[in-house]
Parts: structure tokens; C-alpha cells; sequence
């Protein structure tokens, strides 16, 4: 627990230094205007497009180098473990079949994007570049999970990217006045920077001896291949249902709304996004604590690990979400940004209430995932599919962008339920407690206490007041009612390592 704990520690610290490049890249939109909300729609959908090749062209094999990792590395010599080679030479394949296909369906995508979106169909091959980028990426951050290495791989793709970006945009700010560079150069730069970070974290993973190509197959593959292929099947079909749940919601927006709605809706789910910071960085942290544990049947080190992401999560998940509300729109008025940008505002809300639900629910897809009974990550996966498609369709339609979080709710809620309830039927894990509720207790009552007692402070005196406030109440709540242990733990090895 505490390599687990100390992974999610630092991979949530360099996440939040991406956050703040982040803020700086969200500032640089609203109030100075560097991009149109169109063009900031553009680079959501380049990333969710890319999302999307991933699901097709990786064919369900990064799960499967994750979960048979541990079997390989313990029967096999580095230099002759092919599982890489196999997963590679995969995507490798998919992403060519994705890209024939995308060749074919072009004439689809201008007709349902050039009318409101002219943006997506201008620049349909840059998709491609960007997508091979996070592909590639992609597979390489698998290998640092699974060999626990996910901090670096954490800090790259959630602090170096950013930081290369809001860069980025800088400089076009600064050689755009001056006529020297234009979006089109921007995008074209922008394209390229997931195969920047690629290439940083194979050279790295290369040093620490963790990447080797080898081109026989091995003894493990030969007692192995027809489970790895079972899965790879069933995990293919619902990672693909998985993606499409998630970026269903900005394609949609920008085939029915245009991308000025899917720029509003970036700059929502960007404070969405720091609620999830912590789940996220247990994630990577997890993957191979939870695929060891289960290769050595150890369940009481995972059912210990399921209860304890469900109140730690829970916990962070709401200190994030109380700041976040209290300040975001008072945020916006002190940085006196455009107040056409607070249209997104309430849907944030609710896209922060749908995270935090994700949250408090712990690591269960990864527990499941990483199993045997990984099959019933797909049947979930359907069902997710089922309430996602149709409910994004209706309140979209009916709603526009709160309407995305209205289902991003719905799903959210029902898709958690059924495997919370499908661990305690199975394994007989529980995890939560009282605890969980005096949480969502504390957190309520620390919210109204620093809205109420700052409510006449505006600016930036207020909104510094009203975090310190808010976030003092949480913190002292926490270790009076002593929610979590790990707080306690965490507060005794500081205090120790400020003694020494």
C-alpha cells in the first residue's frame, strides 16, 4: 500500500502542475483570445478522434500486455519477452486498417461537419498525425504501468503535454501579431506533440533496460494464447464501447451544435478534469499492485486496496469539487475573462458531480479488469453503451451542452452500481462504510461554511479566502472524524521527515 500510495502521490503532484499549465492554456482562451472557441473545439476533437483510433487500432492488446505481463516477466528472460513486439506490431496493423477506413468514410465526415463544424473537415489529416502520436504513446505508457514506472509516463502525458502546449500557444500569440505564423502552422505543430512525448518516454523506458523486441514466440505464449486471445476479443469490443462512451458527447456536440459548443464544453470538462486528477493517478499507480495480486490469489490485499481507493478518492474528489465550485465563476470575473465563457459553467457542475460519483466508487473497473472475470467488464461496457448512446442523443438534442452532463450522470451512476454490486456478489467486497457518508457530510458543510462566512469578499482576496477556508474545514475534518488512515500515515512520515 505504501508504493501504491506513494505512486498516486506524486503522478497527483505532476498532475496538478499540468493542471496549472493547463489554467494558464484555459486563460490564454477566455480572456486573451488566443483561439477562436472553434478552434479550441478543434483540439478537443482532435484528441477525442484520437481516443477513438486508439480503441480500433490497438485490437484489445494493451489490456492483455498488462494482465499476462507478470507471467511473462516471471518465466522469461527480459531480452526474450516478445509480448511487446506482439502488442506493437498489433497497433500497428489496426492503426493502417484505421486509417484505410478513415480514407473511405471522409466523404461522411464532411457531410455531417461542414456545415457546423468546417473546422473538422478542414483538418481531417491532421487528426491522423496527432492520433498516430497518442497511439504510440499509448502503448509505451502500458509498458511503464506494468513495470512501475507510470510516474513518468503520468508526468509526461499529464504535465509535459501541457506544458509543451500552453508553449505552444505563446509563441503563436506572439508570432501571430506579427504576421508570422498562422493557425494552420499552429495545428500542424499541435499535431506533432504526442510523438514528441513518445519518443521522450521510449528513450527513457530503452535506459532502464524495459523495452526489447524479440521475434520468436515463447513457451508463454504457446501455454497462454488461447486465454490471451479470449480476451483480447471481448476486451477489444469493450474498449472500443468504452471510448465511444467517452467522446460521444463532443462528436455529437459538434455535428449538432458546432464547435463553438464544443469549446465551451472543453473549458467544462477542464474542471471536470481536476476532480478526477487523484483517480487517475491511483490508476496508473494500480494496474501491476492489483495484476501481481491477483496472480498470487492474494484478495486481502485487494479488497484492501478497493476500500481504501473508495474513501481516499472520494475524499480528494470532493475537496476538488468544493474549490472548484466556489471559485470558478468568481475566478472569471476577477480575471475579468469574456462572460460568454461562463455559459459552460453549470455544466461543469454536473460533469464535476458525475466524476465524483466515478470516484467514490474506487478503482472497481481496474480490479475487475485485471482478473479473470474480465469478461464482465464488457457486458458492463454494454450496458454503459446503451444508456450512454441514447440519453447523449436526447438531452443534447433537447438540452445542448448541460444536457451531455445530464447523461454523463445517468451512465456514470448505473454503469458504477452494477459492478459495485457485482464485486459484493462475487468476492464479497464492500467497501464502503459510515465513513463515506460523514465524507459527503463534511464536505457539504465545509462547502456552506466558506460560501456563507466569504460570501461578501469578491476578487482575489475572496477567492484565496474562501479556498483556505473551505479547504482548512475539510482537512481538519477529515483528521478529527478520521475518515482514512492514510491521511494519519501521511501526516506522521512528514512530520518525521521534518524531524530528521
Amino acid at each position: 500500500m505504501q508504493t501504491l500510495r506513494k505512486q498516486t502521490l506524486l503522478s497527483s503532484i505532476f498532475m496538478i502542475m499540468g493542471f496549472v499549465f493547463g489554467g494558464l492554456t484555459v486563460l490564454l482562451y477566455t480572456k486573451y483570445g488566443v483561439l477562436s472557441k472553434a478552434e479550441v473545439g478543434l483540439t478537443k476533437t482532435m484528441v477525442d478522434f484520437s481516443s477513438l483510433a486508439i480503441a480500433f487500432s490497438t485490437l484489445g492488446l494493451t489490456p492483455v500486455l498488462y494482465k499476462f505481463y507478470p507471467y511473462y516477466n516471471d518465466n522469461l528472460p527480459k531480452k526474450k519477452n516478445e509480448l511487446l513486439t506482439l502488442v506493437l506490431g498489433g497497433a500497428i496493423i489496426g492503426f493502417t486498417i484505421f486509417c484505410i477506413v478513415g480514407y473511405f468514410i471522409k466523404p461522411l465526415v464532411i457531410k455531417k461537419y461542414e456545415t457546423n463544424s468546417p473546422l473538422v473537415v478542414q483538418y481531417y489529416p491532421y487528426l491522423f498525425v496527432f492520433a498516430i502520436g497518442m497511439l504510440l504513446f499509448t502503448v509505451f505508457e502500458t509498458v511503464a504501468y506494468v513495470t512501475h514506472k507510470s510516474v513518468v509516463s503520468n508526468f509526461l502525458k499529464e504535465t509535459a503535454l501541457r506544458f509543451l502546449s500552453v508553449t505552444l500557444l505563446i509563441v503563436f500569440c506572439f508570432l501571430k501579431k506579427k504576421d508570422l505564423m498562422s493557425f494552420n502552422n499552429f495545428i500542424t505543430l499541435y499535431s506533432f506533440l504526442f510523438i514528441v512525448l513518445f519518443f521522450i518516454l521510449f528513450f527513457y523506458l530503452k535506459k532502464k533496460d524495459e523495452i526489447h523486441f524479440y521475434f520468436s514466440i515463447s513457451r508463454v505464449t504457446k501455454k497462454f494464447w488461447k486465454k490471451m486471445l479470449s480476451m483480447q476479443i471481448l476486451i477489444y469490443s469493450g474498449f472500443i464501447i468504452m471510448t465511444l462512451t467517452q467522446v460521444i458527447d463532443a462528436l455529437t456536440l459538434g455535428a449538432k451544435k458546432g464547435q463553438d459548443t464544443v469549446g465551451d464544453f472543453t473549458i467544462a470538462q477542464y474542471g471536470a478534469s481536476l476532480v478526477y486528477i487523484p483517480c487517475k493517478a491511483m490508476i496508473g499507480g494500480s494496474i501491476g499492485i492489483l495484476t501481481q495480486a491477483w496472480k498470487d490469489k492474494n484478495m486481502k490485499e485487494i479488497d484492501r486496496i478497493y476500500g481504501r481507493s473508495c474513501i481516499n478518492l472520494s475524499l480528494m474528489a470532493l475537496f476538488l469539487f468544493g474549490n472548484i465550485w466556489l471559485n470558478s465563476i468568481p475566478l472569471i470575473d476577477a480575471l475579468q475573462i469574456n462572460p460568454t465563457w461562463k455559459m459552460g459553467m453549470n455544466a461543469m457542475f454536473f460533469f464535476c458531480v458525475a466524476r465524483t460519483i466515478e470516484s467514490s466508487t474506487g478503482i472497481n473497473n481496474l480490479i475487475i479488469g485485471t482478473s479473470t472475470f474480465w469478461k464482465f467488464e464488457f457486458i458492463t461496457g454494454m450496458v454503459l453503451l446503451a444508456v450512454r448512446i441514447p440519453t447523449t442523443l436526447y438531452f443534447i438534442g433537447r438540452y445542448g451542452l448541460i444536457g451531455s452532463a445530464y447523461s454523463d450522470i445517468i451512465s456514470i451512476t448505473i454503469y458504477n452500481l452494477i459492478r459495485y454490486e457485482y464485486l459484493r456478489r462475487k468476492f464479497n467486497m464492500q467497501p464502503f462504510t459510515y465513513k463515506n457518508i460523514l465524507a459527503i457530510m463534511l464536505a457539504v458543510t465545509s462547502y456552506f461554511i466558506a460560501f456563507y462566512l466569504c460570501n461578501n469578499l469578491s476578487g482575489f482576496v475572496g477567492i484565496i479566502t474562501r479556498a483556505i477556508v473551505f479547504s482548512a474545514t475539510m482537512v481538519v475534518g477529515i483528521f478529527t472524524l478520521n475518515l482514512t488512515p492514510d491521511a494519519r500515515q501521511l501526516w506522521n512520515r512528514w512530520a518525521k521527515g521534518i524531524k530528521h
